[in-house]
Order: structure tokens, then sequence, then C-alpha cells
């Protein structure tokens, strides 16, 4: 019976062991499986791209001189090749007219960087439609057919070597548009999305969150900045009705970075828009309407004053042939620098008396503004003492509740519209007491002389 027993474990133990080995021979192959598989789905260069990268990956490969002097390097590495977005597309697909009978032996004229990224504007069309078609609306696209050297092509903000997904979190550094517009991308690394970036990678806004990637439009034109803002914070409008009188007047009126950065230094935007709809007037390309008739208003060139204000209008009125263009006033921060320096919620502005008490400093910066063809503002300064008179208060509908400005005239016109819609009926009631008697008598003597 022991040996039995024994017998029996011994055979126990051993399918044990045995299942065991299975096992660990299973996952064996299976390891080396999906090894084999990643090895079979790694990308790798197809026989002409490698011809191209025998020399293009080459230490030796010398860097093209343009003819304005500049050093353009011609070599591509393979590893960050096949590492980016552009790893399974050839060379030739860009590159059409290379022919491999004669490149690198015939030279080929260049003029400078900057004409040879703009030759290739039309390749990426054959891949990218949208966002190329998104391109051709944006600011950016129209400064480029203006001629401006600065203006960023598709190559200026994606090496087309070495592009990666933008879903991949790279350091914030790394964003192209920091490339052109330093200052504010420094500003914007300092302040409350920047750091959150910093600390917690996609969560926080980044550039193209706010702007759009490709259809980048000028931040003054509409209402752009507001709505970008409300995009992620949808509830921020039930939140400030919490606590803010009138919280749709503010948000109509008063940009997000008025409050949400607190040390920037804030002014009256008087914009031009149309008397009917109230859109935003465009000036129309090829036609400086905006410059040449504030050039011949401004008599002093130190900024409108109430006569000047009113002579531009009327002249910019009667050259327009559609709708007659009013102004709408608008408070917002003096500088786009400013508007990337966002502080925590906690630091926000909420006391009242920053804009509401006398002599308040945002309502002591005043500026006139069109937008441009491209969209950009087109400005005119304006003495402060325009915003008290007669001419301006067409453009502070929806930007004013009575006893809540320093704009005193304001207020003592609507205080005179109020007495006078209580007099006229206090002094009809009044005349009616007071002629009563009179009346009762002639009513009286109709009646007698009738009854004869």
């Amino acid at each position: 019976m022991k040996n039995v027993l024994k017998t029996s474990k011994w055979t126990l133990s051993s399918v044990k062991n045995s299942l065991m080995g299975l096992i660990l021979i299973c996952l064996a192959f299976a390891f080396m499986g999906s090894a084999a598989h990643a090895a079979e789905a790694a990308p790798e260069l197809g026989s002409e791209d490698k011809a191209c990268q025998k020399c293009h990956d080459s230490e030796d490969i010398k860097p093209k001189v343009t003819e304005a002097g500049e050093s353009l390097s011609l070599r591509i590495s393979t590893p960050e090749l096949l590492a980016s977005m552009h790893n399974e597309t050839s060379c030739t697909d860009c590159h059409e007219d290379a022919d491999g009978k004669d490149h690198g032996k015939v030279s080929v004229p260049m003029k400078s960087k900057r004409d040879y990224r703009l030759s290739f504007q039309d390749a990426c069309t054959t891949c990218h439609k949208k966002n190329v078609a998104d391109f051709k609306d944006s600011v950016h696209a129209i400064l480029v057919k203006e001629g401006s050297d600065k203006a960023p092509t598709c190559s200026d903000c994606h090496n087309s070597h070495t592009v990666r997904s933008v879903k991949l979190v790279e350091p914030i550094a790394n964003v192209p548009c920091a490339n052109c517009h330093k200052d504010i991308f420094k500003a914007y690394s300092g302040d409350v999305h920047g750091l959150e970036r910093v600390a917690k990678g996609k969560s926080a806004p980044l550039c193209a969150d706010c702007h759009k990637s490709h259809a980048i439009q000028a931040a003054t034109l509409g209402d752009g900045i507001r709505d970008a803002c409300l995009n992620c914070h949808k509830d921020a409008a039930v939140k400030h009705e919490v606590w803010l009188p009138n919280s749709k007047l503010h948000f109509q009126a008063i940009e997000c970075q008025v409050c949400h950065a607190p040390n920037a230094q804030r002014r009256v935007n008087l914009r031009m828009v149309d008397g009917v709809g109230g859109k935003q007037l465009v000036e129309k390309k090829g036609v400086p309407q905006f410059d040449r008739l504030r050039k011949a208003a401004d008599g002093t060139a130190q900024g409108f004053d109430e006569s000047e204000m009113r002579s531009f209008l009327k002249a910019f009125n009667l050259e327009s042939t559609g709708n007659k263009a009013i102004l709408s006033g608008r408070l917002e921060l003096r500088s786009g620098l400013e508007a990337h320096q966002l502080s925590t919620k906690d630091k926000a502005l909420k006391d009242c008396k920053v804009c509401h008490e006398n002599g308040a400093v945002p309502f002591q910066s005043v500026v006139l503004t069109m937008a441009g063809p491209d969209g950009r503002a087109l400005r005119q300064g304006v003495e402060k003492e325009v915003l008290t008179s007669v001419t301006s208060l067409g453009s502070l509908r929806g930007f004013y509740a009575i006893g809540s400005t320093r704009i005193k005239l304001l207020d003592y016109l609507l205080v005179l519209v109020i007495l006078g819609v209580l007099v006229v009926p206090i002094a009809h009631l009044s005349a009616h007491r007071l002629f009563k008697a009179k009346r009762d008598k002639l009513l009286a003597e109709r009646t007698s002389s009738s009854t004869k």
C-alpha cells in the first residue's frame, strides 16, 4: 500500500513538473513569436531609398551652399527617418524631380533656404489636403503670399524627415511655435498653463489647443480669445454667476485675461463693427481705408480727440456702401505677451474697484481698432476724454451699467432719462387735479345751456 502511495505521489509530482515545463516552453515560443512579429513590423527602407540614404546618411556629404551664401545640411539620419511619421513615404514621393542618373552629379541652383522650403509647399498637398486647405486661409499663409520672409511654411514647423506624432508627449521647448514667438512662448512656459504642462504632460493646453494648428487666425479677430477659453472651461459662465454681478455682460465686454492676468496692463478697445449685425468690420485687401482716413483726421498725430473721432467716422461711413460703422467697447490687455501670463484662479482679480472707481487705470488708455485684411488689428490712439463724449455713447452698448462705470456722463444722461419718464406722468396728474374745478364748471355750463 505504501509503495502504491509513493508511486502515486511521484506520478503527481512528475505531472506537475511536466506542466510547468510545458507552460514555460509555450511562453518562450510566444515571446519569440512576438519578437519576430515586431521585427517584421519594424519599418525598413525600400531599395531606392537605401540608395538615397547611402549618400545622405554619410558624414562625408557636404552641405549645400545657396546663392544667398547660406549653408544647408543635406545629411538625413536613417534611424530618425524610420522613427518619423514619414517612415513609409518614399524619397521620390516628395522629391519628384530627383533624377537618379544625374542626381548629385549636376549642380542644382538654389536661391536661398527660404526659396527651397517654399518650393515644397505643393508636395505636402498630395497627402495632407485638409491641413493645407486650412493653412491657406490662415494668417500665416496670408503673410507668405505677401512675401514675408518670417511667415512659416510647412517645413518651418514640421521637419519633413523627423516629424513625429502630436500624440506623443514632447518637452514644451520642442513646440515649433517657440521658434518664432520666443517672448510669448517664454511667458506661456511660466504661466498656469505652461507650468501645468510641464508637471502633467498633455493635461494642459498648448499653442494649437487655443490657436489651432493650421487654420490660425489673428487673436484679436472676433471673439476668438474668449471662445478659446470657454472651449475648455465650459462651466466658467455658470461659476461666475455665483459671485459676479451681471456676469453675462462681463463675459461679452471683457476678455478673460483682463482678470486672469492680474499684473497686466489694460485698456478700452473701441472696435469698429457693423451697425446692423454688430460683426467686426474687416478692411478690404488693397484698399487701405482705415490708415488713410485716420491720418487725414488726426491733425495733431497724438491720438483722436472727440472732434477728430467724429470726423473720422463720418468720412468712413460716407465711403462705405454697406451698413454704417459704429463702435463697440471692449476691455482688453495691451499686449499679446501679457495675455500669456495667466495666473492660478485664486490670484485672479475679484476687486471691482480695479475698474469701477474714479480714475480707474484701464480707462486711461483707449484705442480705436479695425481688422485688417489678414484679421490683425489696425489701431489708432484715442484720447481718454472721448469716452465721456457724446460720440462714444453708441460705442458703449453692452459695456455699461448705471453706477458701475467711471464714465459719469452716462450716469447723468441715464438719470435724466429716468427723471423724464417719471416727470411726464406726474406733471400730467398734477395738471389734471389743478384744473379739475375749472373743467367741472365748464361741463356744468354746457349741460345747462343744452337743456334750455
